[in-house]
């Protein structure tokens, strides 16, 4: 039995949505200083919907399936519904993560909520405190 699934395999070998955007709209960067992951999301959103999603990762094949699985999770989807997204809900769509790799799925979350909140904070826009993740978990980012 392999440690990963093929869903895992798959978005490692064959990740989607990878590079970044020059004129993004919102940017997340977030990090895992045990395990030295780090993940970077650019948004370009156009009537408050994700028209564009880019990752940057760098860590292991986890980290970069988790980034590009979530990213395919948010493409198309209005705001509201991208902070929704948990690490539970990428972790399912790639049919389930190793334990000791369950933190790359959180970043996932983390560096899209990021993203979503540089978006909010860049245009003014009032937004629920409580709907982003607090920086003393990944202890990198600043928000």
């Amino acid at each position: 039995m392999s440690l990963y699934s093929e869903k895992v395999m798959d978005h490692f070998r064959h990740p989607r949505n990878i590079g970044s955007i020059a004129d993004a709209d919102g940017i997340g960067e977030v990090g895992n200083g045990k395990c030295g992951d780090i993940m970077k999301i650019y948004l370009k959103i156009e009537n408050n919907i994700v028209s564009d999603v880019k990752f940057e990762t760098f860590g292991c094949g986890s980290a970069i399936a988790s980034s590009s699985m979530a990213t395919e999770m948010i493409k198309g989807k209005p705001l509201a519904q991208v902070l929704q997204l948990t690490n539970k809900a990428v972790t399912e769509a790639l049919d389930g993560l190793p334990a000791h790799k369950l933190h790359c799925s959180v970043l996932a979350e983390e560096a899209i909520k990021a993203a979503v909140k540089d978006y909010y904070d860049k245009n003014n826009i009032e937004y629920d405190h409580s709907q982003f993740p607090d920086c003393a978990i990944c202890g990198v980012c600043e928000h």
